[in-house]
């Protein structure tokens, strides 16, 4: 028979995240009542086989890729798989293909949701090392449903930003160094045995959309503020501000969701594949015009020729323009 373990400890991870995860499992306490999930954000490459390969040297813990539908055990740890978001409910595991969150699928926020609505006071949110704002909301949603924070100590991490996003905008349980992280749960499932408390509706209505992209307008409507003045840079559908008090978020009524620094490099991110379609577009326009140029010599059409070669030259112009604005934007986004 399995043993359904009565907490679960979800963890968050995103660039330098791969060594602090190792250095945190290393450290995890066999034998407890509680499973483990996690979210790493590194690229949407299948590296999912070398994350569980490279944990499960360092811990007697079993590591495996979530599979859907599978029960939750106690003493194991499950790792997302690539492109597909990984949630738990009734005990078991879920993959679902909803849009993405912050860029990512699977996602942090999506994860650490699903564990509020299905563990509440019993779920531990852990966010260890990465860059900008991803895992606050969903540490926001596990805080609410009387859940416990924990965060990587920041002056350990090697990129510390979202550690920092979740200190500066909720109060945390406790910022740890790695290897006392394993110790500090085992205080935790101690401490924390009473029942479940019950999780707030809007928390439950937005886990639902990447579980089963239960999401429209009238939808949306429902677990937003207001709608904002910005385009969801994926679909292009109008953005909703959310009701969240920790974090800044828009979501579309797709689905796609962003927190206010995320939108900002999403934005970044279209606008400048946007330009370098139109700069292909201006290059092939260019060649036909040059083409048309020669054919018109061949023929004799001279004052044809010539218009055909002005046009010509002027797209040059407009080109060594449009690589000068992408080449200023690829250095604001690295710079």
């Amino acid at each position: 028979m399995i043993k359904q373990p009565k907490f679960i400890a979800v963890i968050g991870a995103s660039a330098g995240g791969l060594d602090a995860l190792a250095e945190m499992v290393k450290n995890l306490e066999k034998g407890l009542d509680v499973a483990y999930c996690i979210v790493l954000h590194l690229s949407h490459k299948g590296i999912g086989d070398f994350v569980v390969h490279r944990l499960q040297q360092v811990t007697t813990l079993s590591c495996s890729l979530a599979k859907n539908g599978e029960l939750i055990k106690k003493d194991h740890i499950y790792i997302a798989r690539p492109n597909a978001h990984m949630l738990v409910k009734d005990n078991k595991i879920i993959l679902g293909g909803g849009p993405e969150e912050n860029r990512f699928r699977p996602s942090i926020d999506v994860l650490f949701r699903s564990a509020a609505c299905a563990y509440s006071s019993h779920a531990i949110g852990i966010i260890l090392s990465g860059m900008l704002d991803d895992g606050t909301s969903g540490m926001s949603a596990i805080k609410r449903s009387d859940g416990t924070l924990l965060v990587q100590d920041p002056d350990q991490a090697e990129y510390p930003d979202m550690a920092l996003s979740v200190m500066n905008n909720m109060e945390v349980d406790n910022a740890l160094p790695l290897e006392e992280i394993g110790k500090a749960i085992g205080g935790i499932i101690k401490r924390k045995k009473g029942k479940k408390k019950v999780v707030p509706e809007d928390i439950i209505a937005e886990s639902r959309i990447a579980e089963t992209t239960a999401i429209g307008i009238d939808d949306i409507a429902k677990i937003a503020d207001d709608k904002s003045v910005f385009a969801c840079p994926d679909c292009g559908g109008n953005l909703w501000i959310m009701k969240d008090k920790a974090i800044k978020r828009y979501r579309c009524h797709i689905g796609h969701a962003y927190s206010e620094r995320d939108l900002v490099v999403k934005q970044a991110e279209t606008a400048s594949t946007t330009l370098w379609i139109a700069l292909r577009m201006m290059e092939e326009r260019k060649h036909l015009l040059k083409k048309m140029e020669v054919e018109s010599v061949k023929k004799g059409h001279k004052s044809i020729s010539v218009r055909y070669l002005e046009k010509h030259d002027d797209m040059q112009r407009h080109i060594e323009r449009l690589k000068k604005i992408l080449f200023d934007l690829q250095n604001h986004a690295t710079g």
